[in-house]
This record gives structure tokens, sequence and C-alpha cells, in this order.
């Protein structure tokens, strides 16, 4: 069984809210089921038991039970008295949907330009579908980064990254003030190739509340993957997902036709 240290950061495991009109055990299989999803808990993988998730999460076996309860229901776990929970659902790489366009964006006029809300920083293992991507072998992990960006009080952008080759910052608020692109170079991270797709999402309850909107809300998400060469081949070294509140961002290109 995987830590959950390792696959949730501590502000994740103390995010379920009591006082949420989404009830507590609907939360947790929330959570848990979205690891199922992408990979991070893979096939056969036994799971925390009732016990464990009550005392990480700080809630009771019963809504521990229910939330396990819930994901055999949709066939996603296995559960056996005296064996535990086993997931049995398999993860399937899914192609992607979206066109990818090869373009460099210059962000950090951005980053100079808004507030930065740190929501989450730390050390943890990516999903599966990362793992692959990062190439990262079983307990390898990666700096986790949640932010959401906001200008004249107005919270425009939900910003969620796994990266390689940097550590945790001793205080990561110093990304409130420090655009990340600046803060990989000085820390010996360079990038020389980025490919980025753009589509349309729904927002989750969690980027929702974030973004003052109601969960379900179109968004405009931009993947951005960026590249740096190691040993003399090309690796993905920076995962970034920016989701857009529509009403107060808008994504400009300004293209011209070569002769």
């Amino acid at each position: 069984m995987v830590p959950l240290k390792s696959i949730f950061s501590e502000k994740q495991r103390q995010q379920l809210v009591k006082d949420a009109p989404t009830p507590l055990y609907f939360q947790l299989y929330t959570l848990l089921k979205s690891c199922i999803v992408d990979g991070t808990f893979q096939r056969g993988m036994r799971l925390p038991t009732e016990k464990e998730l009550s005392d990480e999460f700080g809630i009771s076996r019963i809504t521990a039970k229910r939330a396990l309860d819930e994901l055999a229901g949709d066939n996603l776990v296995e559960r056996r008295r005296g064996k535990g929970t086993h997931v049995i659902y398999r993860y399937r790489p899914q192609p992607v949907q979206a066109p990818l366009v090869a373009m460099l964006q210059e962000i950090e006029s951005m980053a100079l330009n808004s507030k930065a809300i740190v929501l989450d920083c730390d050390l943890l293992q990516p999903p599966q579908s990362l793992r692959d991507e990062f190439e990262l072998g079983p307990g390898e992990t990666a700096l986790y980064l949640a932010r959401v960006r906001e200008r004249n009080g107005l919270s425009f952008g939900h910003y969620s990254s796994w990266t390689l080759g940097v550590e945790k910052p001793e205080n990561p608020e110093i990304f409130r003030e420090t655009p990340r692109l600046r803060y990989f170079r000085d820390n010996g991270l360079e990038i020389t190739h980025v490919k980025q797709t753009l589509s349309a999402v729904p927002a989750s309850a969690e980027v929702a509340r974030v973004l003052d909107l109601d969960p379900g809300s179109p968004l405009l998400s931009l993947t951005r993957r960026s590249y740096n060469v190691v040993d003399g081949e090309e690796r993905l070294m920076d995962f970034l997902v920016c989701l857009y509140h529509p009403g107060r961002f808008q994504y400009r290109m300004d293209l011209t036709i070569d002769d």
C-alpha cells in the first residue's frame, strides 16, 4: 500500500469540510476516485483501511466505510473481509483530444501584473499518467504547486503544476511574488521546448469555489508541457494546467502569414 502522505499533501488531507453542502463521505469518495481513475492507485493496489482513512482525514470510520462502499458500488474496488479493499479498475492512458500547438508564450509579465495566492506546495507522487510521461519510478516525487491568480481583487485563474528537478522551497510563499519560470531558472532548470493544448472543461467544485463560479461552469483550459534535453534526449520537466474564468480572462494570439 502506498503511504497516503506521499499521495496527498497535508493540506489535501485536511480539505474535507464538515459543514460543506456535500456530505463528508462523498468528498472522500471523490478524492479517492480521482486517484483510481488517473492511475495513482493502480490495479491490484490495496487501499488504506477504514481506520487509516479515519485517522489521516480526521473523519469517522462510518464515513470512511461509506466512501469505500461507494467505490465498490462503482466497480472501482473490490472489498473482501480480512483481505481489505483492492483496486480493480485498470488505468489506460487516454489520447489527447485537443490538438497540440507548439508555441512559446511569455507568461512572466502576467505573473508580475497579478497577485498569486499559494494553495498548496509539496513533493508528492504525480498521477500515474504523469509518472509515465515524466519517466518516474515507483515512489519518485515531483514538486506539486497549486495557486490562484487575481487582479483587482477578482480571481481569474487556477494553476496546478508538477515539476522535476527542483526542490520544495523553504517558504512556498515565494511563489506569491516570484514567477515560477524565474524560480526554476534560478535553481538550474532550463526549458527548451513547450507544447500547449487549449480546450474547455467544466469547473470542479474546488476550482469553482476559488474562481467564484458554479460547479460545472465552463472554463478555458490551457495545458502546457515543458521539456529540456537530458542526456541527449528530450524529457518532460514541467506539466502545468491553467484554468481560466471566461469572464475575467482572454487568451489572445497575434499571428502573421509567412511569405
